[in-house]
């Protein structure tokens, strides 16, 4: 691979190491525990109001994804989208250590987190229609999984620098007033901060057209509409898209409903105390980032599909297994094992949307991609929700995680993945 492409494609996964601080520090493990613990009048009205919440942000999400990815596809503009985006995200976060612990400040908390959710994960879609401007076609697979390792590493490096900076000293080097929970509302300025000084690689390596280059604003919408409305009234006749897209929406709807209650569960049923999750979502982390960087030669052999599918099976073994276990040591392994395939069926999901868009309009089918991952984000955490209710188990409402994950993959099994494209004669390696 040449010397600048290579350049470009380092660039580009490291803004993976940067954003990933914002799911595994502010929607997993230290402000949405926070929220529910600290500032909610009890953990379980916290956690209805937090799914309500990421309810909203998934539908705003899944409106705007589409369209704003196609207006960038028409604008060339994804450069400028994503730095806006990442802007944004940022700036949401680090209002967030203005939310006291104190119920008056729900609804502010709430809010900075809706919207940092909405930014960054529109991000992700300017972020990943990239994917092609980088990586010879036959490596996409392979930068693919080497940034969703590098994502793991990064989320794990601000955890960690949180946990043994921030929430764990006592009394705090930084001088932070533990009562007024400022040594856990200060992980939102680490991540606003993380985001802001990692992300800037990827704005830098890949600039967007020349302005003389570019339609106007207004022009770029129209087109920007027009190509999403055609690419919906098309979607019947490319049943291979169409199909992918309907089995990820039900095996991410399982994934996020894994990230959302993981930690949950494992305090609820194994009584782990919030350092003991600290310390958990720091070893998920660690397996996770070493399964995404071991499949990255792996998927480009086998190919994105059977990858995704390896992946899925393996998550509703272990996941089925996990149910079972009443040992904490034995949790604790095979949930270190289950995270092995966490990065995988990502970012070979993230490689099979890239072979699957046409040239040009990667990022409106990014937005798609986006679309399929949000349009029902509500149904994984409602499913769960009530049948935990009717039950008062926690065992049989995580057990609807593993029906979301089988019938995705079922969903994929027939879906036939489309040989890699030619390489252009600059991006042979």
């Amino acid at each position: 691979m040449p010397v600048r492409r290579s350049r470009k494609a380092l660039a580009w996964a490291l803004y993976d190491w940067a954003n990933s601080a914002f799911p595994t520090v502010v929607s997993t493990f230290v402000i949405a525990a926070y929220f529910a613990r600290g500032i909610a009048p009890d953990p379980v009205t916290g956690q209805a109001q937090w799914g309500w919440m990421q309810t909203a942000a998934g539908l705003a999400i899944a409106l705007l994804s589409p369209v704003l990815g196609a207006i960038a596809d028409a604008g060339g503009r994804r450069r400028l989208m994503l730095l806006l985006s990442t802007l944004v995200a940022a700036g949401a976060t680090a209002l967030v250590w203005f939310a006291r612990p104190d119920p008056s400040f729900t609804a502010w908390a709430l809010a900075c987190v809706g919207v940092a959710t909405v930014a960054f994960e529109l991000g992700t879609v300017f972020y990943n229609a990239m994917l092609l401007e980088v990586a010879a076609p036959e490596r996409i697979g392979r930068l693919s999984g080497l940034a969703w390792g590098f994502g793991y590493a990064g989320g794990l490096a601000c955890l960690g620098l949180a946990l043994f900076l921030l929430v764990r000293p006592d009394p705090s080097p930084l001088g932070l007033d533990r009562a007024a929970a400022e040594h856990v509302r200060a992980t939102a300025l680490l991540v606003a901060l993380w985001m802001l000084v990692f992300g800037w690689p990827v704005l830098l390596a890949l600039p967007d057209p020349p302005r003389a280059q570019r339609p106007p604003w207004t022009a770029a919408a129209r087109a920007g509409l027009r190509e999403i409305a055609a690419l919906l009234r098309s979607l019947p006749a490319e049943p291979v898209l169409l199909r992918f897209l309907l089995a990820r929406l039900f095996y991410t709807d399982g994934l996020n409903t894994l990230f959302a209650f993981g930690a949950i569960y494992a305090a609820g049923v194994f009584a782990m105390d919030f350092e003991e999750i600290l310390a958990f979502g720091i070893a998920l982390n660690v397996s996770a980032g070493l399964g995404a960087a071991g499949f990255v030669l792996v998927e480009d052999r086998i190919g994105s599909r059977r990858t995704v599918l390896l992946a899925l099976g393996a998550l509703v073994g272990l996941g089925a297994a996990l149910l079972l276990v009443k040992a904490k040591a034995a949790f604790w392994a095979l949930a270190l094992a289950l995270g092995v395939f966490f990065g995988p069926a990502q970012a070979a999901s993230r490689t099979l949307m890239a072979r699957l868009a046409p040239p040009g309009e990667e990022a409106a089918h990014f937005g798609l991609f986006a679309l399929s991952g949000r349009i029902t984000a509500f149904l994984g955490p409602a499913v769960l929700a009530a049948v935990t209710e009717a039950t008062g188990s926690q065992r049989a409402g995580m057990a609807t995680v593993l029906v979301f994950l089988a019938a995705g993959a079922a969903i994929l099994a027939p879906v036939r993945e489309p040989p890699p494209r030619a390489a252009p004669p600059q991006a042979t390696a």
